[in-house]
């Protein structure tokens, strides 16, 4: 049945203007929420009830058939109907009105339901009817309704929203992906007193890790902290996690081993993971393999699947194969089943050992085991297109390139498509076994047939074609990307960027931006590092203006590249605004963005200012104490304050601490 005419109209216009968030009061934005038709209330209704009125008002509320009523009010198909269904129990009672909201599925048909009844109650008592309005609201996934009954309770006199009111609608938001809308609302709960809780938070944090957005990941669990609320498991894994993918692997692991038990909490799987990622990430293969022993002998946490699969591929960097032969087999008595995933990650293991033996009986357990026969694993060891990639590049490393190419028709054969690397690895073989001829008829026949061309396989060809001396086919492939086909303008860019073409990229980034195609932050960084290796700082800075605009938060690396080209620019003060602002929003820094303005400072001579901030960043536990007073020192010392300077290194000497207090 539709709506009521009332709800119909109510709703229709709050989906239709709904005021802006961090408007505090817009009279006129919310007379779309009151209906004209209803009786002033009157004061009558708001005096205190005695006790036996009260109680006999509850009795006559447990004699309603509720069900019979709500079936009543959902058949009603006007204003009349609803008023006529609801007179016999006029005026109703805070209890009733919650009991009918709570069943009427509809959260329109709820609205007009509200605006009928409200001047039957008190405003203090429209709190809970309010809310289960909201949460009706937020589950028909209508968010619009329900951002404007949010903001409807703050304008109403009497009854202002309350930490259920905002959970509910944030939690809402986060998990429809709208972070931004989100944060809107956290500086109208301190206008109202209400403080964030810990699962608010957390689900604010989890939101921007999925959505990419590592940076404000930070900020959130930095407000967090300062809110003095103690994080729980869920939000320090989500914090480490969000330090990883920010490359702040020291910042993670202080945490992981330092926070994480003085606050009680015991960190588990999840929590080791992202480290270990991060630093395999960073080439750090053996911090990697000592923070695993660490997580079973000294924490006692029982690695998970991840944890096992990222460790084995670190024995493998390390040539330590047969270590990771023994860990990969034992892994089923630690009660954890590999996946496609391990055994992928031990075929690569092999072939970087040079086990050629190994990988192929291996692999042949994965088809048999496919196939059903006694590999004992399953269907899940079916091998797909990662397994067949790793096994096409081992063959490649063996010099057998027919064996190869057989294997891309074997796996077509078993229902796997060769993706991008299949072919770029297959190219790469095929351009180093000499046979230069076969390789390029394949990727026009790739071209011609529609295939999707992405960064790998663009970036194999270019660098095939300049490594045999064929610089004019390199040429046109790279002036195709000035005007692609068949691959976005994003993609385009991160390949003319990799391939450290400036001009080109810059032409197509330029054009693009005009366009508006531009949404991954990650093409604004590519172009940020191709101008400052090119010392183009001022293109720089106009990249991250850019960047900026598009509302994107930067992460630690990205505010260094910007501050060193502010500073090549003798653009002091703008740095400064910069670091200023980006710490204001909650942004975390490396050591590097705190160093480099230091230097700045010191090369603008504001040594004042630079013993303040030396002074602030000296009580910050996440900054590394004798890299900042080195930094210091050697400030002083390119300004031939060479008594500073010596105090200083004096002072990292002596084993009575480092106090900043004693430099100045």
């Amino acid at each position: 049945m539709p709506p009521t005419a009332v709800s119909a109209a109510t709703a229709a216009a709050a989906a239709a203007a709904l005021p802006s968030p961090s408007q505090r009061r817009v009279p006129a934005a919310k007379s779309v929420w009151v209906n004209p038709k209803l009786p002033a209330s009157h004061p009558l209704h708001h005096r205190h009830k005695s006790a036996a009125e009260l109680q006999q008002r509850q009795h006559e509320d447990r004699a309603i058939d509720v069900a019979a009523l709500v079936d009543a009010l959902s058949a009603a198909r006007t204003a009349a109907d609803v008023a006529a269904a609801l007179s016999p129990h006029r005026p109703v009672s805070g209890r009733l009105l919650g009991a009918l909201l709570s069943r009427i599925p509809d959260p329109r048909r709820g609205v007009a339901l509200l605006d009928l009844v409200a001047p039957d109650l008190p405003p203090p008592a429209l709190l809970i009817p309010y809310n289960l309005l909201l949460r009706s609201a937020c589950r028909a996934g209508d968010l619009r309704l329900a951002s404007g009954l949010l903001l409807e309770m703050r304008d109403r006199g009497g009854v202002s929203p309350d930490a259920f009111s905002y959970s509910t609608l944030l939690a809402a938001l986060t998990r429809a992906g709208h972070l931004d809308h989100a944060l809107t609302f956290l500086p109208l709960m301190e206008e109202d007193a209400v403080a964030p809780d810990l699962i608010l938070f957390s689900n604010l944090i989890h939101l921007a890790l999925r959505g990419g957005d590592a940076p404000k990941a930070l900020a959130l669990f930095s407000r967090l902290r300062a809110a003095g609320i103690r994080p729980d498991l869920k939000a320090y894994n989500a914090a480490v996690a969000a330090y990883c993918k920010s490359d702040l692997i020291r910042d993670a692991k202080r945490l992981l081993l330092h926070d994480m038990p003085a606050d009680g909490v015991a960190p588990d799987a999840e929590s080791y993971s992202p480290v270990l990622a991060a630093l395999a990430r960073r080439g750090r293969h053996l911090a990697a393999v000592s923070l695993f022993s660490h997580m079973r002998a000294v924490a006692r946490v029982r690695p998970d699947l991840s944890v096992f699969n990222i460790v084995l591929s670190a024995y493998g960097q390390l040539d330590l194969a047969r270590d990771a032969d023994r860990l990969f087999w034992n892994m089923r008595r630690a009660g954890v089943a590999p996946s496609v995933v391990t055994y992928n990650t031990m075929l690569r293991v092999y072939g970087d050992a040079g086990l050629l033996g190994e990988a192929v009986h291996l692999f042949d357990l994965m088809r048999s085991s496919a196939s059903g026969g006694s590999g004992g694993a399953g269907s899940s060891m079916k091998p797909n297109v990662v397994t067949y990639n790793t096994m096409i590049a081992i063959y490649g490393k063996s010099l057998e390139d027919e064996k190869a190419g057989s294997l891309v028709q074997d796996m077509q054969a078993n229902g796997v498509q060769p993706n991008a690397i299949t072919y770029s690895t297959i190219l790469s073989i095929w351009m180093k076994a000499g046979k230069l001829d076969r390789a390029a008829k394949l990727f026009e026949k790739l071209q011609e047939a529609g295939t999707e061309i992405d960064l790998v396989l663009y970036q194999t060809m270019v660098v095939a074609y300049e490594r045999v001396g064929l610089v004019s086919q390199a040429k046109r492939l790279l002036r195709d990307l000035k005007d692609p086909e068949g691959i976005t303008k994003e993609t385009a860019i991160t390949i003319l960027a990799s391939a450290g073409r400036v001009e080109e990229a810059a032409f197509l980034f330029r054009r693009a931006a005009n366009t508006g195609e531009i949404k991954d932050s990650s093409v604004h960084r590519a172009m940020m590092d191709l101008f400052a290796k090119n010392r183009r700082h001022r293109n720089v800075i106009e990249v991250f203006d850019e960047m900026r605009k598009l509302g994107h938060l930067p992460d630690s690396e990205t505010i260094a590249t910007a501050m060193n080209a502010y500073g090549k620019l003798k653009e002091f003060d703008k740095a400064a605004a910069l670091y200023q602002a980006m710490r204001e929003e909650g942004c975390v820094f490396s050591d590097r963005v705190h160093f480099q303005m230091i230097s700045l400072l010191g090369a603008q001579k504001d040594f004042e200012a630079l013993e303040t901030l030396v002074g602030e960043l000296s009580h910050d536990p996440s900054i590394d104490k004798r890299e900042l007073y080195l930094v210091a020192a050697g400030i002083y010392e390119r300004a031939y304050k060479f008594d500073k300077a010596s105090q200083i290194i004096s002072q990292i000497r002596s084993s009575n601490g480092l106090d900043v207090q004693k430099f100045r």
